[in-house]
């Protein structure tokens, strides 16, 4: 006969085992002879040895750094591009049932959706609207992974790796942009100070006592230079009075 003792412990044993503690950001999907039963936790689960089987889901976000990925822009231009997405589990049951590992599915989904959003644009648009692209990369992940009970949170584009020679063809583009712009303002600065030339010409013409004294005032300029010798037209308007007494 078996002792009490060995049977009380043997029956211990069996139920710590059946017992599992589940922290706050856990879930336990639970199968009973194979079947989906229900979803527990978080805090003290009880699963039935032999009969029920449990899988513990995490439902804090993870953090997946997309390796870099060879992508051809639209325009035919070769570069290497890196992401990291964020997602987390928000139904542990089709994270578990629908997918044989929700995380490797993921991570490869994203890869090969990087690639494919990449590849229809522009390498301006890659450089200049990264925002864009992050938010186009993930609602795409975001409704395929539906499925799966994944929450795509958000989608980082980190480094876009160009090859020197591209580098210095864009070095050379950003120079020529800002010549071109140098000399749109010096020319819109000269159609300005050429427009307003053109106005005091009309108000000096409209007072001729005003002409003088501009002479007057830029013949006390030229002497106060250091040169021994000015030569300086005399305008006819001065000497007409003297002109008319004779």
């Amino acid at each position: 006969m078996i002792p009490t003792f060995i049977v009380l412990a043997f029956v211990l044993a069996v139920v710590l085992s059946a017992l599992r503690v589940l922290r706050e950001y856990q879930r336990g999907v639970v199968f009973q002879l194979g079947r989906f039963w229900k979803v527990k936790g978080p805090g003290l689960v009880l699963v039935i040895p032999v009969i029920q089987q449990m899988v513990r889901v995490d439902l804090r976000t993870l953090v997946f750094d997309v390796p870099s990925q060879d992508v051809i822009s639209r325009d035919n231009v070769s570069i290497k591009v890196n992401a990291v997405i964020y997602f987390r589990v928000i139904d542990p049951q089709k994270a578990i049932i629908n997918v044989e590992d929700f995380f490797a599915a993921t991570s490869q989904l994203a890869q090969t959706t990087l690639r494919s959003v990449l590849g229809q644009h522009e390498l301006d648009e890659m450089l200049t609207s990264r925002d864009k692209l992050n938010a186009d990369i993930q609602n795409i992940l975001d409704a395929q992974t539906d499925a799966w009970g994944i929450k795509v949170a958000n989608v980082e584009i980190k480094h876009i790796d160009l090859d020197e020679s591209m580098i210095r063809a864009i070095a050379k583009q950003a120079e020529a942009e800002r010549e071109r712009r140098a000399k749109i303002i010096h020319a819109e600065g000269e159609m300005q100070a050429a427009d307003k030339l053109v106005e005091a010409a009309r108000k000096l013409a409209a007072q001729p006592q005003a002409i003088q004294l501009r002479y007057l005032q830029t013949l006390v300029e030229v002497a106060g230079d250091k040169s021994s010798t000015i030569v300086f037209p005399l305008p006819i308007d001065l000497i007409k009075p003297l002109l008319g007494k004779e």
